[in-house]
């Protein structure tokens, strides 16, 4: 199960924002489409979406596992998200719902996305610990608990793997890891009013990324055209748009941007 110890490794892990299957799918997705190595304009949300309309991707006690599929050649990546307090996901178990493992599945990837959902679901039927999972109250909790839950499948934990496995604990015994870690990832909501004649307003509580969308050029017709506008260290995700009289309309977006250390990923659109 390599992407689910990559997305721990690399701070992957989120505390979702509330306990609703909608919005905790919609964060999640976001999550992924900021990740600077994607092609921009892949509505991973818009698939998440309709793929959950279709089947249902709970597992049973308390585990989720979406997935989409996209018609590109990148890494498999995996984003989980953890819910304190449970999630009504209309599991067949009818149990709440903690864990939501997020799976972008490029072309390249089927066999090996194949081969990770089976050994996870291996897992799951042979793990003791779901109801302390269930009950853990932070995330570093929630981590050892997903490492314990890797470390059952024996085929994945060769020497790497184990490796990688100890240097994560050790660095949680160094420091805790606060909610909301996205490794290299900073998020900020974020309110763009546009109209004809009308230079677009933005409402944000972060000084630097008003000053910065301020004075960029395209904004509103890069979101009203693409859904994304992306131009140095920040990238803007439009999640939906409410048109007003006066064909002014009001985009509500998420922000985006990549730490320093990724900063010149970022910068390519």
């Amino acid at each position: 199960m390599d992407s689910l110890l990559d997305a721990l490794q690399e701070g992957r892990l989120i505390e979702l924002p509330d306990n609703n299957k909608d919005d905790a799918l919609q964060f999640l997705a976001h999550i992924i489409e900021a990740i600077p190595s994607l092609p921009t304009g892949i509505d991973v949300v818009g698939l998440v979406a309709a793929k959950e309309r279709t089947t249902t991707s709970a597992l049973g006690n308390g585990w989720a596992s979406p997935h989409v599929r996209v018609p590109f050649e990148e890494d498999l990546i995996c984003v989980v998200g953890w819910s304190p307090t449970g999630i009504d996901y209309g599991a067949p178990d009818g149990k709440p719902v903690s864990i939501i493992a997020l799976y972008l599945v490029p072309e390249n990837q089927r066999n090996h996305f194949l081969r990770e959902v089976s050994m996870l679901a291996k897992a799951l039927k042979s793990y003791p610990e779901f109801e302390k999972l269930n009950a853990a109250k932070e995330l570093n909790e929630v981590r050892e608990h997903l490492l314990d839950l890797i470390s059952t499948s024996r085929e994945t934990v060769g020497p790497d793997t184990r490796a990688r496995m100890i240097q994560l604990q050790a660095r949680q015994r160094v420091a805790a890891i606060p909610a909301y870690d996205l490794a290299s990832l900073v998020l900020e909501p974020v309110t763009i009013i546009s109209g004809p004649g009308l230079k677009h307003v933005v409402l944000a509580q972060d000084r630097q990324l008003v000053d910065y969308l301020d004075a960029a050029p395209r904004l509103v017709e890069r979101l009203a055209s693409d859904g994304v506008f992306q131009n140095g260290g920040w990238r803007i995700l439009k999640r939906g748009e409410i048109a007003y009289q006066g064909e002014r309309v009001l985009y509500d977006c998420l922000a985006v941007r990549v730490a320093s250390g990724n900063s010149s990923a970022a910068a390519r659109s």
